[in-house]
């Protein structure tokens, strides 16, 4: 059998050269890869240095013994620096209770000295197939991810529009596994917005696919003079009977009128998004409405229904959408930031401009939850006083 680039490599040790000729020259005719070392040191110098697919070491190194203590602390050493790497151990007679206790430990296998050619190949043949397959769909899951944070990237927007009278931002934190968050802005006509965003459940590049089709439909669906409710039914019947069914989305969707601040929105099962009110005096001075009032989530109820509710976005006042990455984010404890956090942060923000205000409000939950599990998706619109 040829060896070639993509042949096993497997990392003999010994401290005997004459095992280490005799493991090497029965691997290689059967295209294995070796290198081979005869200390402790060795084995840590060459994982370091590159990668194996399989490591067969002895567990005695000091001349005259037979415990095998150096070859077990040897293991977590190895362990630390390649978790998943297959181990089978040599030793002879008088040390088969250390070879049990080193299959304990993690160890694949054993071989006894002297060995057995055939059984020798047998073990080594099927611990690196397996090593390699797994290797290939990491891989492979790898690609997916990135394919999936490419498409990710490429549906939210470049730029948000540059409206007169008002200061928007946002911002996407994906987290290490791709999500489904989704946020869009743009244009209707010449005096009003629309504002979208959703979250679709599950990862990778299912989600990320789903969430291309609902910002499809929405764009197909979003016109002047389409209420909210009749964009959240549009995109409803889009997804039903089109994806499995475990899948859904959360999803708002509003039109802002740039001129007399009113915002007419829809919500179909996503987190309330959140208005903070900053007159200087009055009632209304520091507090936070949240706009919940909606229906089901998408991709559930072909026929499900949604009703279009209205409020006003006074000069200074911040409108922020999100999802559930930051609400849901958990902290060491186990708590999670909360709805209340965020409508405190918002309110402590709200004269900020919109960027800082985005960049504050981020910052207040990665302090709060420093390990992110979910993608944090933001959306401010602050009305100019």
């Amino acid at each position: 059998m040829a060896e070639s680039p993509e042949s096993p490599r497997v990392l003999i040790a010994d401290d005997q050269p004459d095992v280490l000729d005799a493991l090497r020259l029965l691997l290689r005719p059967e295209g294995f890869l070796t290198d081979t070392v005869g200390s402790p040191a060795g084995i840590i110098q060459a994982l370091g240095e590159r990668e194996y697919d399989l490591l067969l070491m002895d567990l005695n190194y000091a001349r005259d013994t037979t415990s095998g203590r150096e070859g077990l602390e040897l293991l977590s050493r190895v362990r630390q620096i390649d978790g998943t790497l297959p181990v089978v151990v040599m030793t002879g007679w008088g040390s088969m209770e250390t070879a049990v206790e080193a299959l304990r430990q993690g160890v694949r296998d054993f071989v006894q000295k002297p060995w057995d050619n055939a059984s020798v190949l047998s073990v080594v043949q099927e611990l690196t197939a397996e090593r390699q397959r797994r290797r290939r769909e990491q891989r492979l899951h790898e690609r997916e991810q990135a394919e999936a944070r490419e498409i990710q990237r490429g549906l939210l927007p470049e730029a948000l529009p540059q409206v007169a009278g008002w200061d928007l931002a946002a911002a996407c934190v994906p987290a290490a596994a791709v999500g489904g968050d989704l946020y869009d802005v743009f244009p209707l006509d010449g005096r009003s917005i629309a504002l979208m965003i959703a979250d679709v459940a599950g990862k990778g590049i299912p989600a990320a696919l789903l969430a291309a089709a609902v910002q499809a439909s929405v764009r197909a669906s979003a016109k002047p003079g389409v209420r909210p409710s009749k964009v959240c039914a549009e995109v409803n019947r889009a997804l039903c009977g089109h994806i499995p069914s475990n899948r859904f989305v959360t999803f708002f969707y509003g039109t802002l009128d740039t001129g007399s601040g009113v915002f007419t929105y829809a919500n179909a099962g996503h987190n309330p998004p959140l208005v903070a009110a900053a007159q200087p005096a009055g009632p209304a001075a520091g507090h936070v409405l949240r706009l919940g009032c909606g229906g089901v989530m998408l991709g559930i109820d072909r026929e499900a229904r949604w009703r279009d509710q209205s409020v006003s976005i006074l000069p200074g006042d911040a409108l922020s959408l999100y999802t559930d990455g930051l609400s849901e984010a958990r902290g060491g404890s186990g708590e999670e930031f909360g709805e209340e956090r965020l409508a405190d942060a918002l309110r402590s923000g709200v004269e900020r401009p919109a960027l800082e205000l985005v960049q504050a409000l981020l910052a207040e939950v990665s302090r709060f939850a420093p390990v992110q599990e979910d993608d944090r998706t933001l959306v401010v619109s602050r009305r100019a006083l």
